[in-house]
């Protein structure tokens, strides 16, 4: 019979020896990154460079369920999310500090396992752990991750910039990671009622992928400077579609027109919500964590975006007075409301 495993105690290593043994083998790869674990701050030279900073957090419970998600994707998810904020801006993340709150019932190796999905997510965007805090928890774990970026002044794009009659752009599909999300707690719930954990995902790969381990869209940025595009407004999808737009047309003060038809949504997502009784466009333009980026446009770019792979335009904006509104299928117009993530 095999050995059982045997796992380390936090109080083992203390909490300068924990951050220690997670990080002794972080190498720094950019040269804005001075100075990073080990002393009282990080060091960061950004010379004439405009510096972009965003901090977000998980919650245990609230943003993720460890019954489902496995401690390496959660840390890769951890960065990425964060990434995705720089890359709105038109920006390129750089470096992150990383504070982690948790309870005696984690070992040693489980934050090996987040660790690793960190270094991976940090190897894959080019970005630096440069420091962070740990303490402990009697609620579960808490992550807490701050990025901070770089762009060219003439390069950064803000939420506010858009106009009427501009083209509505969104990257890659819409709704893959809540439909994930509505899978696993499906079979949460049978396993809880049944006792038993034998899911088959087989099939739904792609929307459990989007949910347990998305990806921030690097190569979109990339794609729009490489084709000469500057979006005049852009933002990323983490709490829905219709939540997202009507940031814009807040903050750029117009309306909007987005089609139905022309939403991107990915063949599981719409397979899977015919399985649960739900209507796929409500779960495209309301449910969150999709990361994609959503942008404005102006019209004169429509030819070259509408040949670009992976990007979709899906309406236009309008004069504030005609309001945010969906245009469904069969010609009907209703007004597009925030209906995704709300954190109280």
């Amino acid at each position: 019979m095999a050995e059982s495993k045997k796992y380390r105690e936090l109080s083992e290593l203390g909490e300068f020896g924990l951050i220690e043994h997670l990080t002794k083998d972080i190498k720094l790869k950019n040269r804005s990154s001075v100075k990073g674990i080990g002393d009282d701050a990080a060091v960061l030279n950004y010379n004439r460079k405009r510096v972009l900073v965003s901090t977000d957090m998980l919650i245990q419970g609230i943003h993720f369920d460890l019954t489902y998600t496995p401690l390496k994707h959660l840390g890769y998810k951890a960065v990425v999310v964060n990434a995705s904020d720089i890359y709105a801006m038109n920006g390129t993340p750089k470096q992150i500090t990383l504070s982690v709150a948790i309870s005696n019932h984690f070992s040693v190796e489980s934050m090996e396992e987040f660790y690793a999905g960190v270094r991976l997510a940090c190897e894959v965007y080019g970005i630096d752990l440069v420091g962070g805090d740990t303490t402990s928890s009697l609620s579960g774990m808490c992550i807490s991750v701050t990025v901070i970026g770089e762009a060219d002044k003439d390069d950064i794009v803000y939420r506010n910039g858009a106009k009427a009659n501009e083209l509505i752009c969104v990257s890659g599909d819409l709704g893959a990671a809540y439909m994930g999300l509505q899978l696993l707690e499906r079979e949460k719930m049978v396993f809880q009622e049944s006792n038993e954990a034998d899911p088959d995902f087989a099939g739904y790969e792609y929307i459990l992928e989007r949910q347990l381990k998305p990806e921030a869209r690097k190569d979109i940025v990339a794609l729009l400077k490489e084709k000469g595009i500057k979006p005049t407004s852009m933002i990323d999808i983490s709490d829905g579609l219709s939540s997202e737009i009507m940031h814009i047309c807040k903050q750029s003060n117009i309306g909007c027109n987005i089609y139905e038809e022309k939403l991107p949504i990915d063949y599981q997502t719409a397979k899977m919500a015919e399985e649960l009784n739900m209507n796929v466009t409500v779960c495209a333009i309301s449910g969150g964590e999709d990361y994609e980026l959503l942008f404005t446009a102006p019209l004169s770019d429509y030819d070259l975006i509408s040949s670009l792979h992976g990007i979709k335009v899906i309406g236009h904006t309008c004069s504030v007075a005609e309001g945010c509104n969906l245009i469904t299928r069969d010609g009907n117009t209703f007004e597009l409301k925030a209906q995704g993530w709300k954190s109280f």
